[in-house]
């Protein structure tokens, strides 16, 4: 069987971390992910998918992250049920096995001071906003193939 999920938005809002009582330690968040067609509005969806991090990759996650950080993670989907008012609650996360930053850090530590961040636009080619909008001339030399 396969259970692998590999999931790009941003964060909905910081991340929580807390311990084990035996000291690891745990984060959650929910992350935003835009699907990929629109609805009968012409707007495009968003699913909120809760997460969960584990040891030292949660405490490196909460260090370099903030709300709406974009992110890329891969895990696998974890169940899990509980009772609530003498009903039975089915609950499904996605267990973080890796992430990548998915934006410097430049523009998260804009994020937590407040600042306004100007990021290239859903349709944008984000390598050509890299370069601050201009071709970038590479000589056929300097190419290793």
């Amino acid at each position: 069987m396969i259970n692998r999920v590999t999931l790009v938005g941003r964060l909905v809002r910081d991340v929580e971390l807390k311990y084990t009582p035996g000291g690891t330690a745990r984060a959650w968040f929910n992350l935003a992910v835009t699907r990929n067609f629109k609805n009968a509005n012409g707007e495009r969806d968003s699913d909120f998918i809760e997460c969960t991090v584990w040891g030292k990759s949660a405490e490196s996650f909460v260090n370099f992250t903030c709300k709406g950080s974009l992110v890329g993670i891969e895990g696998q989907i974890r169940t899990r049920s509980y009772e609530k008012d003498g009903q039975k609650v089915y609950a499904s996360a996605v267990s973080v096995d890796s992430f990548a930053l998915l934006e410097s850090k430049a523009i998260t530590d804009a994020r937590r001071a407040g600042q306004p961040v100007t990021t290239a636009g859903k349709d944008d080619n984000v390598f050509v906003a890299a370069g601050n909008g201009e071709n970038i001339d590479i000589a056929d030399d300097d190419l290793p193939f």
